[in-house]
């Protein structure tokens, strides 16, 4: 079902034919039709040889509705019709408030008057994940149940989860296979320096190797994510090179932990440019081509507008898909209204959406559906669950 936010406005003059006043009004607007239609029956009767009966009041018919109008007010009622909105439709779900509902309807208002989507840019290359397929992916981190779903739940459990989310997508929009994923943050930001001052701790390749294990379980694809602290892409990137060259593992970068002010991660957010995108795409481009890989996904976390910097600016290439994930949490009508003003806003190339199965709902609100998701322009081709 389908909740409608609109309201039908319509008026009508109901006559009935058997009412005496209706009559009345009838025989002045009308004399002449009623004369000629006397006389009919005179003539008929006569001609059948019989005795004219008396006329009988007319059977009682449907209300009708009377509208005389002018060509000029048809032509203006016309464009004015043609200058209202679209009705939109949005998924009936237990539990939405209405300010929800309608901060959808206002995204997907503001998507339908968007021409810059999708993107122009490279078409894609042979292996491809995006456009044609949705990856939805479980974030986290093993080390930690407090990171993200990956570590909240055994690895069973946790992948019987990912197995009905992809389900659900595939249901919701069966024109878009869902590839699976897991997205593990590889480096984490630390509130303490560290031995070499960075705020941040590399995990150990054997983790690495243990998360690859259970995506290949799946036929699923590994992010390596990584929170900079006060290191760098150049710094941290290369080091992850050795899994980077297998065919079905990706990449996501935070800028909420690149903390080029100086302050230890937690205390601002923090920021990444242009730059630093482009970097790192250059590297993953020159990664594939000498490694005769498939193209490679970047996903870019972003919840704020100077998160992401001179976005113009960023170049786009062949052999990297980037992604530009709306990472917030809080009520849906926030989450659409972040997605509108960082994702929508500033076009790159395709976007993400990331669900949190505690932050988003502890006000009581369910968590924004697939159908809810899929009304949105642009189409989110990244889901993140949390």
């Amino acid at each position: 079902m389908a909740a409608e936010w609109w309201i039908p406005l319509q008026v009508t003059f109901p006559f009935s034919l058997s009412n005496p006043s209706y009559q009345g009004s009838m025989s002045k607007l009308f004399p002449l039709a009623l004369t000629l239609a006397g006389q009919a029956l005179v003539i008929a009767c006569a001609m059948n040889d019989a005795q004219p009966s008396p006329l009988e009041a007319a059977p009682a018919m449907d209300p009708v509705t009377v509208i005389a109008v002018d060509s000029a007010t048809l032509a203006a009622r016309a464009k004015a019709d043609s200058a209202k909105p679209p009705r939109i439709e949005v998924p009936s779900v237990p539990g939405r408030n209405k300010r929800d509902s309608l901060a959808l309807v206002s995204a997907i208002r503001a998507g339908m008057k968007d021409t810059r989507w999708p993107v122009e840019g490279p078409a894609p290359l042979p292996g491809s994940i995006l456009p044609d397929k949705r990856i939805v992916a479980y974030y986290g981190n093993p080390l930690s149940k407090k990171m993200g779903i990956l570590g909240e739940l055994p690895p069973d459990q946790m992948l019987a989860r990912l197995d009905k989310e992809v389900a659900a997508w595939n249901k919701a929009d069966p024109s878009t296979p869902v590839q699976p994923a897991l997205h593990l943050i590889v480096v984490v930001a630390q509130g303490a320096p560290g031995r070499d001052g960075m705020y941040r701790l590399r995990m150990a390749d054997t983790l690495i190797e243990r998360v690859y294990s259970w995506a290949r379980s799946r036929n699923a694809i590994l992010f390596l994510d990584i929170q900079v602290g006060k290191s760098s892409v150049m710094a941290e990137v290369p080091r992850l090179e050795q899994y980077l060259k297998r065919p079905d593992v990706h990449l996501g970068l935070d800028p909420e932990f690149s903390m080029k002010s100086g302050d230890p991660p937690g205390k601002k957010i923090g920021t990444m440019s242009s730059a630093d995108i482009n970097w790192t795409v250059n590297y993953l481009s020159n990664l594939v081509k000498a490694n005769n890989l498939p193209p490679k996904v970047l996903v870019v976390h972003r919840f704020t507008r100077k998160m992401l910097t001179n976005t113009k600016g960023i170049r786009l290439d062949p052999r990297v898909q980037i992604v530009i994930n709306m990472d917030g949490w809080g009520g849906p009508w926030l989450k659409f209204d972040s997605y509108r003003a960082y994702v929508q806003a500033e076009p790159v190339q395709y976007t993400g959406f990331k669900l949190f199965y505690h932050n988003d709902t502890k006000k009581g609100e369910p968590l924004l559906t697939p159908g809810e998701l899929l009304r949105i322009t642009p189409r989110p081709l990244y889901i993140q669950y949390q």
